[in-house]
């Protein structure tokens, strides 16, 4: 079925940005959200790293005089582009827009998988030569940026980014804090089976009964002690490298964040069944628990993307023209401004 299809291409569950390319234009096309308010900022392109691989990105720039927040951009697993394109919908041009008419410098990049499709076809690529190479350089230039405060400097990660935003502030201590959104910590392959699984339930004529066996057969090999470096990425999760799972395999976003003394907010949605409260979000707060600095909020009307709507979701929701929840756009522009010099300041 083309809707699963699309699916299994985006490592989180959603369709990536190659499932979305055959789309008509109509079915693509995106408007500005009501909190999204033009005239307040202006946009420039920028080139995020350097040599082959380097990649374009979009500087969100607020129309005020003194310098203020900034905040980069992390999109999901899979080739995303910059602003995380699903079908009509652009979560991160959504993030982008908001937070610029609240007074927040943005910079958000396309991914090296979705500029360089040979990265992603790579047999050694990990989740740390994805993501952290171009978010450190992201977080160095906007840094350097004329209307940033170069202490105030945050990374904002949904999906996989939120898993790899830790892994980032390491790599990156100038890093103020971190936004993590949908941030998973139970490990993905175990996920994948849960997810195959929920979609089966949802959606029995689209997702058939050899679906999860596949998932649940790769997943144990994921598990085993037969996987090594040259284990054929046909026989594991997503088409995925070796490396990769070898490395996902040990990776804790949650004992890396514990390590870190910087402010966190952590968002949920309470609708999401690909990241959820029940198998992510409560990692994050055992992992956290008694952390001053750590602000948890669950957004209970919300899908993955953080679209609200009602009862279970599923991915048609995907394809449907949505915005991101106006709430969680304020919370986040109060938290960057404001929210995390009060857990500084103890006030």
């Amino acid at each position: 079925m083309l809707l699963f299809a699309r699916i299994e291409k985006g490592r989180d569950g959603m369709p990536d940005s190659a499932a979305t390319e055959s789309m008509p234009d109509s079915e693509l096309a995106w408007m500005p959200p009501p909190y999204a308010e033009p005239g307040r900022f202006s946009e420039h392109e920028v080139t995020v790293g350097t040599g082959p691989f380097a990649v374009s990105g979009t500087v969100s720039v607020p129309r005020r005089q003194a310098s203020g927040p900034g905040v980069v951009l992390l999109a999901g697993g899979g080739p995303f582009d910059r602003d995380e394109t699903s079908g009509p919908n652009k979560p991160l041009k959504d993030l982008a827009w908001g937070l610029a008419s609240r007074g927040t410098t943005v910079l958000r990049f396309d991914k090296a998988t979705y500029a360089h499709r040979d990265v992603a076809a790579a047999s050694d690529l990990t989740m740390t030569q994805e993501y952290v190479p171009h978010a450190v350089d992201a977080v160095a230039l906007l840094r350097s940026h004329r209307s940033v405060d170069p202490e105030r400097v945050f990374v904002l990660g949904h999906s996989m980014g939120g898993k790899v935003a830790p892994a980032v502030a390491v790599a990156a201590p100038t890093v103020a804090g971190l936004v993590i959104m949908a941030g998973d910590t139970e490990p993905m392959h175990h996920a994948a089976v849960r997810v195959v699984s929920y979609l089966a339930a949802v959606l029995p004529d689209q997702v058939p009964p050899a679906v999860i066996e596949t998932f649940q057969r790769q997943a144990a090999l994921v598990d085993s002690a037969e996987l090594t470096p040259s284990t054929p990425a046909a026989d594991l999760p997503f088409g995925l490298s070796a490396p990769y799972w070898l490395e996902l395999r040990d990776y804790d976003p949650v004992a890396i964040a514990a390590g870190l003394s910087k402010p966190m907010l952590i968002l949920q949605g309470g609708r999401d069944y690909q990241v959820t409260v029940a198998n992510d979000l409560v990692r994050w707060r055992t992992g956290l628990a008694g952390r001053p600095e750590a602000d948890i909020r669950v957004y209970e009307a919300d899908n993955h993307l953080f679209f609200p709507g009602a009862g279970p979701s599923t991915p048609a929701e995907y394809g449907t023209p949505q915005h991101v929840d106006p709430a969680v756009i304020a919370d986040i522009a109060h938290w960057l401004s404001h929210g995390q010099r009060c857990v500084r300041a103890a006030c």
